[in-house]
């Protein structure tokens, strides 16, 4: 995707150092950085200055290879793929990664590892990428239809799913932009998404990508869909499980509600490796990540002199829970849209469609 005109991803090698951009400062300021070894890496993922499944995945991944530039024994693999799986506990694309880039420096000897490491992780990146073009494609035959039939397509989304939380394009903002790119009159409905407000960053890069967008109140959504202003609702997802399950931000369960009860179609976009095919019953079985109290607590402002300050909107001792995300059963979940298609969201459904045994 471009930023002022200039083609970015989200996650790229720089000779010897992972350059990224850092989503702390957005949609404030747009600001690269370059990390250089395995603990940078981790930081910038346990800190958010990347964030979404699917780039946290790949991130890792050059973690690794940065690692195995220093220490490419088997004690420097381990500890590299310990510290990196460390990081966030809800984001099944982070220990798929890392356990692919594990699996394939195991079979290399500690001279070539450095080597492979790197074309691994680009591998991995390239991967996130055609995953995500084929999510879109998928995707663009629902609202299509739709504009077949009444002409604007309102979609409302919840969280970043877009090329920020990918190494480019995105997952439930694929088929957006592909439809706006082919002509297709669509218009986002845009949860800001509290506590971190990552909804102001789809707000921020569909608005640099010419797609017409009005950022909401995360409790604004229910609203619109009782009165026909919301034609379909895609999310992205941290986890899917095996039977449909579709665990993502906090407040996404609360949207399929309200979708179920006005018959609002809801989808959840994914690249297949966040379809956890371990994990059967989402409710109990995903780890959610309990975030600090102080996202909720405190805020990012701009102030007048256009200066990014930060400051408490709530007093001194004030008690607060932070759960990051929650669990959507597949029962209000309409389909799966994935790079190899859309399924059910059902054992059946996801199982079928991926040519795997049901369990």
């Amino acid at each position: 995707m471009k930023v002022a005109g200039v083609a970015y991803r989200s996650v790229w090698r720089e000779a010897d150092r992972v350059a990224i951009i850092d989503q702390t400062r957005l949609p404030f300021e747009f600001h690269t950085l370059r990390l250089s070894n395995q603990d940078e890496i981790a930081h910038a993922i346990r800190s958010m200055q990347v964030r979404g499944a699917p780039l946290i995945g790949a991130t890792a991944a050059y973690g690794v290879a940065l690692a195995m530039s220093t220490n490419a024994s088997d004690a420097g693999l381990q500890s590299a793929a310990k510290l990196l799986g460390g990081t966030r506990p809800t984001a099944v694309n982070l220990c798929w990664a890392i356990e692919r880039m594990v699996r394939r420096l195991q079979a290399v000897a500690p001279a070539a590892r450095a080597a492979a490491a790197w074309e691994e992780a680009e591998h991995i990146a390239e991967e996130d990428i055609a995953f995500n073009l084929a999510i879109g494609r998928h995707g663009l035959a629902l609202l299509r239809n739709i504009a077949d039939r009444k002409g604007t397509v309102n979609v409302l989304t919840h969280c970043n799913a877009g090329w920020l939380a990918t190494v480019d394009v995105g997952t439930a903002l694929a088929p957006i932009y592909l439809a706006h790119d082919s002509g297709i009159p669509v218009h986002v409905w845009v949860d800001e998404t509290r506590p971190r407000n990552q909804g102001m960053l789809t707000a921020w890069e569909l608005s640099r990508h010419g797609v017409p967008n009005t950022l909401i109140a995360d409790n604004a959504g229910g609203h619109l869909m009782q009165h026909g202003e919301v034609d379909l609702v895609i999310v992205g997802a941290d986890r899917v499980t095996a039977t449909g399950d579709v665990c993502n931000k906090i407040g996404t369960y609360l949207k399929a509600l309200a979708a179920k009860d006005c018959g609002v179609p809801f989808y959840a976009a994914v690249p297949s490796p966040t379809i956890d095919w371990n994990i059967h019953d989402g409710l109990h079985e995903i780890a959610i990540e309990e975030r600090s109290a102080d996202e909720l607590l405190t805020m990012r402002t701009l102030d007048p002199a256009n200066l990014i300050t930060h400051g408490r909107i709530a007093p001194e001792g004030t008690s607060a829970a932070n759960p990051a995300f929650d669990v959507t059963p597949a029962r209000l979940v309409t389909a799966i849209i994935t790079d190899h298609g859309i399924a059910p969201a059902s054992r059946e459904g996801l199982h079928d469609l991926f040519r795997r045994k049901v369990a």
